[in-house]
């Protein structure tokens, strides 16, 4: 039974109630094992197995009343001839992840494709077809993934101008007088009072039925259901205002008297501030998403493959694994690859964050989004589509975007109730003022109680966390250090102690032979031969070191047979039929040898902080090799910053214990666990979490894996292996560890930041409620105006998406980031 993720792209939501409707209608989907429903975002990630389908996924949002989004493009595809090519074509399109319906024409040699935004995107659906044999390509690309949220603004830019243009003579005609002295008056003495109401009616009916009809649209549905939103108190509130104004208009006789008033100018002003509010929180939710069009602009449309000799500028989407792409200086590199031929410098910053151009030469990788520099490459595509590392890198910050904190669940249980409760206050409110009211007790229960609606509209609240996590994880991604999952910014907050693996992390993980002592019956030359061709076998930077050594002396290495290996401690094969044996003290000893007669030069080779690595021949003690990995530059920075920060730093590694704690000693760590395997790492890290401390690991290799999945949050170095990475939450994209003080920094702040959001959401909802319900008045203060009211909610809003703005602007906690 296999599990899927997907994440679907939602309409309809408004605020935090509607976010809580949404996950309960995907919750009730059996087989449907786990649902966040992010508002900022407006997306929806589900994992499901059976016997959940997509359609039984789509259905039940639609049922809710927040679809997934759908968008249809059209595809030129090349090579059709024949009625069973179209058949072919619409085979491969329709059984495409997301691709709801297809309709391929041979005549046009076009395919019209309708897909659920979130489950594959053009380019994936163009792939398809591609890979059916029949090339696809996307017209006007621009256009078909042009940014959502941009295309909303205007939308409601748009309705916010008729909207203004509509209300501004009714607040004119109905509030000039308060402004100006005799407005009043002179619409008494040309046009009159009854006329000047009929065209209130008219132009505020307009505004409503106009720029205002998504209120009605969407809020009474979800009010019928028993579950209103948003945009059901907007409703509620202006259509209250706007049929008591019309009775009052033409039918006065049926209200009590003294209570004839008109309120057109509130519905019209409130519909128009709300609007205002949209539009600009709309600007400011695209803005929210700049660092993933940051990471899409990356990638080149179009690169020149070379075939047969002859360069052809092609479209990505066309090119497979295997094509050669020429580079020319300045250009950025397509896609994945190995570089085939050339020589150049490349700008990897937007991978590692690092400025430093990097050298590449035959058989160099290079990654897709990154600048070639001076120099002309050629390189073999290796990765495309979305197997390429930007592909991922944008893949884990939206998903890191889309991320629900445990924070939050609470926030969304407490709106899922908050509008029924609104509400009730407000039918209390009106309720009260008819009965304790003064005189017209009618108009003063409809001000109170549309002002109740107005100003408690929950959508600060639903904001609140996902704006700060969307902007917090783009520009954490902007500094090199990639959340793969979200909700390590808020466990990080909460670690007492960073744990780090040594060789790779805090050392370069490029040793270098140091020392050779061989035992009297052995000559260092034979020795160092014999050992360098069995490390030659192994991966481990040690190894790399030995043989490193033994090619600069001249030494030609042979091919062993046999060979094993036991992580953690050593390995061994047969060379020329003498058993070889290499590894740590612990090694020698679980094989019986005695290696007493080198614990001098051992002990030595410790203190300097160097690793001992023994051989042996034949049973018998050969020689003990040093080998020293330099401490990374940055790692004592890194280590400092980090204690300041008021957390215990401590180092794991299977080295021998001397060495760790001269290591240790060197960068100020204050625990260490040295000469354990794998094993043991998770073991050290059980017993610090079973002390109530929160941990941390950093790692590199994929002895790390064990260790990062363990921790409450694994942290990989992006330079590591694939496996350490898969196993972590998060990856500093360079080899710089001062990306894990960035991670930190940048936790705490985002954090902050959801907190101060929370607390105005919820503090500005508390104070208002009772001012609008009249507890001023009471006290011979005001009354609170719907039109305040509304501006008051608008301005809620958009102060929580200005200060989630702020972490834009966050700069790196250390210099070893480049911002």
């Amino acid at each position: 039974m296999a599990l899927h993720d997907i994440k679907l792209h939602l309409t309809g939501l408004s605020c935090g109630s509607c976010v809580g409707r949404a996950e309960r209608a995907l919750q009730g989907v059996p087989g449907v094992q786990d649902v966040a429903v992010n508002l900022a975002n407006e997306t929806a990630a589900v994992r499901f197995d059976d016997p959940a389908e997509l359609s039984d996924i789509t259905g039940a949002l639609l049922q809710a009343g927040y679809p997934a989004q759908e968008e249809q493009i059209v595809l030129h595809i090349a090579n059709m001839s024949c009625a069973s090519c179209v058949g072919r074509v619409e085979r491969a399109l329709a059984d495409a992840p997301g691709v709801k319906e297809v309709a391929v024409n041979l005549a046009s040699e076009k395919a019209k494709v309708t897909y659920i935004v979130g489950m594959t995107t053009p380019d994936g659906v163009a792939a398809a077809a591609t890979d059916a044999g029949y090339p696809a390509q996307v017209p006007d690309r621009n256009a078909t993934v042009s940014d959502r949220k941009d295309a909303e603004a205007l939308e409601l830019k748009r309705d916010l101008t008729i909207a203004a243009v509509l209300t501004a003579p009714v607040f004119a005609i109905e509030m000039g007088g308060h402004f100006v002295p005799g407005v009043h008056a002179l619409i008494h003495q040309t046009i009159g009072m009854q006329a000047s109401w009929v065209l209130q009616f008219v132009l505020v009916t307009l505004v409503l039925a106009w720029p205002g009809r998504g209120f009605f649209a969407k809020g009474l549905p979800a009010l019928f259901k028993a579950a209103p939103d948003m945009n059901a108190l907007v409703a509620m509130g202006t259509g209250a205002a706007w049929v008591f104004s019309t009775v009052a208009t033409f039918l006065p006789g049926i209200l009590p008297q003294g209570t004839r008033a008109v309120y057109f100018e509130a519905a019209a002003v409130i519909v128009t501030l709300i609007l205002l509010g949209r539009y600009l929180e709309a600007r400011a939710k695209g803005r929210t998403g700049q660092a993933i069009r940051k990471l899409v602009g990356l990638q080149p449309q179009t690169a020149t493959v070379v075939k047969d000799g002859i360069a052809t500028m092609t479209p990505i989407v066309q090119i497979t694994t295997g094509d050669i792409i020429r580079v020319h200086p300045g250009e950025r590199i397509a896609l994945d690859g190995v570089v085939a031929e050339g020589r150049s410098y490349v700008d990897e910053s937007m991978i590692s964050g690092e400025p430093v151009p990097v050298e590449k030469a035959p058989g160099a990788a290079v990654i897709g989004g990154t600048v070639n520099g001076a120099g002309s490459l050629s390189f073999e595509v290796t990765k495309t589509g979305d197997a390429t590392m930007l592909a991922q890198i944008i893949r884990m910050v939206e998903d890191a975007q889309g991320a629900k904190l445990p924070i939050q669940d609470l926030v969304n249980k407490i709106t899922l109730w908050f509008v029924p409760a609104v509400i009730l206050v407000a039918a209390l409110t009106v309720i009260m003022w008819l009965v304790l009211g003064p005189d017209p007790a009618l108009s003063y229960a409809l001000v109170a109680g549309v002002a109740v609606l107005i100003v408690a509209c929950p959508c600060a609240m639903g904001l609140a966390t996902p704006t700060s996590i969307m902007v917090g994880t783009g520009r954490a991604a902007e500094m090199g250090v990639l959340f793969r999952k979200g909700d390590a910014l808020q466990a990080l907050q909460n670690v007492r102690v960073v744990a780090f693996d040594k060789t790779g992390t805090l050392t370069a993980g490029r040793p270098e032979l140091t020392a050779l002592h061989v035992t009297d019956d052995f000559e260092a030359d034979s020795v160092l031969q014999m050992v360098a061709s069995v490390e030659a076998l192994s991966e481990h930077p040690i190894a790399a070191a030995i043989v490193r050594a033994a090619e600069n002396r001249g030494l030609g290495l042979q091919d062993p047979r046999d060979f094993t290996t036991e992580t953690g401690f050593g390995v061994s094969a047969m060379l020329d039929g003498r058993h070889i044996r290499i590894g740590a003290d612990r090694f020698m000893r679980d094989c019986g040898i005695d290696t007493k007669v080198l614990t001098q030069q051992a002990d030595k080779i410790a203190t300097e902080g160097q690793t001992p690595i023994y051989a042996a021949i034949d049973g018998q003690l050969a020689c003990l090799i040093g080998v020293s990995d330099p401490i990374k530059p940055e790692a004592p920075q890194a280590v400092n910053a980090l204690r300041k920060m008021g957390l215990r730093v401590a180092m794991m590694t299977g080295d021998n214990a001397g060495t760790a704690n001269a290591i240790a000693a060197q960068l100020g760590i204050d625990l260490v666990v040295a000469e354990v395997l794998p094993d043991g790492k998770v073991a050290a890290l059980d017993t610090l979490q079973a002390t109530g401390d929160k941990v941390v690991f950093i790692g590199d290799g994929i002895n790390d894996a064990p260790a990062l999945a363990t921790a409450d949050v694994g942290i990989a170095i992006g330079t590591g292996t694939d496996i350490a990475i898969e196993s972590a939450d998060v990856v500093l994209m360079s080899g710089d560890i001062t990306g894990v003080v960035n991670a930190f920094d940048i936790s705490r702040r985002t954090m902050r930041n959801i907190r101060q959001n929370l607390f105005w959401a919820f503090a500005y909802n508390t104070a208002l409620i009772p001012v609008a319900a009249g507890v001023l008045y009471v006290f011979g203060g005001p009354l609170l105006s719907p039109m305040i009211a509304a501006g008051a909610m608008a301005l809620s809003s958009v102060f929580v998406l200005s200060n989630a703005l702020r972490l834009r602007w966050v700069t790196p906690a250390t210099k070893g980031e480049m911002a």
